[in-house]
Order: structure tokens, then sequence, then C-alpha cells
């Protein structure tokens, strides 16, 4: 039994940098480790999140999700991990062990997180014993403005504007042609 003290660095916009050091029990779930870094930056949660584990050059690797999110029929070894059941130790697979936390996907708030050290004496609760930074008011980012919703309907035709450029091929195709599949020569 150890303690993991982690570094949380809130990928934002502005030039300061924002993190906080937080020291867990090792066998902590992610569970409890998600609203611990929540209450860390002052967000009230309530949104859709995931962890994923992390290599040196901070790739997505396994994703841990905040709610069971399979079908039921993924095998033991297919299924996604859950954050309620995954234990921190679990998933700890070197001293510089990185994780990457999305909160909120349509604000995509990303925790960049690092394993600094794993303490000998383990903690009762997670504690956060390092602020940098004031963090960000939760509802102060926007989400992409790219995506626009519409609520008209749109008519068949719409749908089948795409479509178009098979005309050519109706032009050069004649039914005449053969009776069957079985007169293409191929």
């Amino acid at each position: 039994m150890s303690a993991l003290k982690f570094r949380v660095l809130l990928d934002s916009e502005t030039k300061e940098e924002v993190f906080r050091d937080i020291l867990i029990h090792d066998e902590a779930n992610f569970e409890t480790f998600y609203n611990t870094i929540l209450e860390a930056f002052n967000f009230k949660g309530g949104q859709m999140a995931s962890f994923y584990s992390s290599n040196e050059d901070w790739d997505k690797g396994q994703e841990i999700g905040l709610m069971d999110m399979s079908f039921g029929d993924e095998t033991d070894a297919d299924a996604p991990l859950v954050m309620s059941n995954t234990s921190l130790k679990q998933l700890i697979e070197s001293p510089e062990q990185k994780f990457i936390l999305v909160h909120d996907f349509l604000n995509m708030w990303i925790f960049l997180i690092e394993l600094q050290s794993i303490e000998k004496t383990p903690v009762d609760e997670p504690q956060v014993i390092l602020a940098i930074g004031d963090a960000p008011d939760e509802n102060s980012k926007q989400g992409n403005e790219d995506i626009q919703f519409s609520t008209e309907q749109m008519s068949a035709d719409d749908y089948l504007d795409g479509f178009d450029e098979f005309d050519d091929f109706d032009e050069e195709y004649s039914s005449s042609d053969f009776d069957n599949i079985d007169d293409l020569d191929i």
C-alpha cells in the first residue's frame, strides 16, 4: 500500500500555468481521482468524462470511462474500463505514467496528468498538496462553434443532392445491353 503523487495540468488557452499536485491512495479508483481533480479545479462536474492512459508523447491509449458505455456483447478482455471499477494501481505501468482526462466532451476540458512519485506512506483521503494558478470558471469555455445544429426539416431532394454525379453513369448505361448479371464479361 502506498500513495501516488500526480501533477494535474489544465490544458488551457491562457499563458498562465494552472496545475495541481494531488496525493492519492494507490488503491483508489479513477472515479475518486476524477472527483478530486474536479474539486481541486473548482469544477462542478455533471458531464461525461474519460481518462486515457498515455505515453511520453501524450497519445491517447486505453479509455477509462465515467460510465459503462458497452453494449454487453464484449468479452471481458474487450470490455471498456469504468472509473468506478478500476483502481489507479491497475494501470500504473511506469514511474512516469501519464494519463489524459477529458472532461465535458462538448467544451473539451483537457487535463494532462503525470505521476510524479510513489510515496511509501499511504493517505486515507486524497489531498491537494500544491495549487499553482487560478483555475478558470468551468462555464468560461465554449464548445466548438463550427458545429451547427439545424432544426429545419430537410426534403428528400436535399438528401439526394450528392447523387447527381451518378447521372453521367446513367447516360452510358442502357438496360438493353444485357438481360442479367451473367451476361457481363468479368
